[in-house]
């Protein structure tokens, strides 16, 4: 058995023998839990839903996108036949892009593998694309009472300190191990309602930093409360290092007209739309970015450039890189053939494109009225 505290140690040898904490838990959970709208349900393709969108999204952010969600696309046939880029423009503002085409997937396999009804065993649900082992013990045993645990941040955090584990949560060994426990503990004759209380717990009491261990339900069981190492778990290997990106966006007009180009390959944002970029290793000013050749490729044969606002900055800040943004609005004389295989349209239907939450803040700014680029000859384009 892994190293683990004394106190830690003698909870697990308890947990094996009685869920001793389980009803003390679920009745707190009962009183006080939010009340959410995936929480009057057990359809599993809402209860799927909304588990995806939560995933690195706060709920009072995601409340409002799961509601216009399941409107859009009530069941798994709607969002099965729904095009791509209405999905993403659904999607904008969320971020993990990769979440919503995951989705998208998922629901087509559905239709193909189980005729339009999600499936309802875990191994099926697992079987999903985007569809991890967190996300299928949720699903499983909200919408069906099947006996699978779940283990998310709340969750680890929990099971760390009541049982004071020193063990890191993000190695296979802690994994495992977290894992083993997890299941030790689950209550079995009400897996959901139970692992909806472990998970709002963690959310609402057991917080990162913080914690309101004067209102935890199970304080009286809790080792890590009892050897004040609270602040101490979890216990995590470190942190991955973040990459720096410097993002240069023209928004190139002519005659009221501007383009934008898909996202494709690998990269983040794949799918979304964006004005054309240039990508460059180090910060650049706009005089030395015009001596670089992609700067000459993008703007070749486009006659006269005329910089109609000062550029717009932005910092967006992902899990493990950071976008430096620069906006700049510019007219061109004549179209540049590097825009040829882009959609050209109206200024005024840029909105109706999925974009990312980046861009989204740059046309926000726009509409705000700092900038006016909606004149047909850009005369009025002014800061």
């Amino acid at each position: 058995m892994p190293a683990l505290t004394g106190k830690g140690y003698l909870c697990i040898r308890m947990a094996e023998n009685e869920n001793f904490f389980a009803p003390a838990l679920e009745r707190w959970f009962v009183d006080n839990a939010r009340d959410l709208p995936w929480r009057r349900t057990r359809d599993a393709y809402k209860i799927w839903v909304s588990e995806i969108i939560l995933q690195q999204t706060r709920v009072a952010q995601g409340y409002d996108y799961y509601m216009r969600f399941v409107e859009r696309f009530p069941d798994v046939q709607s969002l099965a036949s729904a095009q791509d880029d209405e999905v993403m423009k659904y999607w904008q503002g969320l971020g993990y892009y990769s979440r919503a085409r995951n989705m998208l997937a998922a629901a087509r396999d559905v239709v193909t593998r189980f005729g339009g009804i999600f499936p309802s065993t875990y191994d099926d649900i697992r079987s999903l694309k985007g569809i991890g082992d967190y996300t299928a013990a949720a699903i499983a045993s909200i919408a069906y009472d099947l006996p699978y645990a779940v283990l998310d941040g709340n969750v680890y955090r929990v099971l760390s300190r009541l049982f004071d584990i020193d063990l890191p949560i993000d190695d296979a060994a802690g994994k495992r191990y977290f894992s083993q426990l997890a299941d030790t503990l689950l209550h079995r004759d009400n897996p959901g309602l139970y692992n909806q209380a472990m998970m709002e717990l963690g959310a609402l009491v057991c917080l990162p930093a913080g914690a309101a261990c004067d209102k935890c339900p199970v304080a009286s069981h809790c080792a890590a409360y009892a050897a004040g190492t609270v602040a101490q778990r979890p216990v995590k290997q470190g942190k991955v290092a973040v990459k720096h990106r410097y993002f240069h966006y023209f928004v190139i007009m002519h005659r009221g007209d501007t383009w934008l180009h898909r996202r494709e390959g690998s990269d983040i944002w794949r799918n979304l739309y964006e004005f054309p970029l240039i990508e460059t290793p180090t910060p650049l000013s706009l005089p030395l970015l015009r001596r670089t050749e992609a700067y000459r490729t993008l703007f070749g044969d486009a006659g006269k450039l005329t910089f109609l606002a000062p550029p717009f900055e932005s910092k967006h800040v992902l899990t493990h890189r950071i976008i430096h943004a620069v906006f700049y609005v510019v007219e061109v004389e004549a179209v540049p053939p590097s825009l040829h295989d882009m959609r050209r349209m109206p200024w005024g239907e840029v909105g109706e494109y999925a974009v990312s939450r980046l861009t989204d803040i740059f046309l926000q700014h726009c509409a705000a009225g700092l900038w006016d680029c909606t004149s047909a000859t850009l005369d009025g384009c002014e800061k």
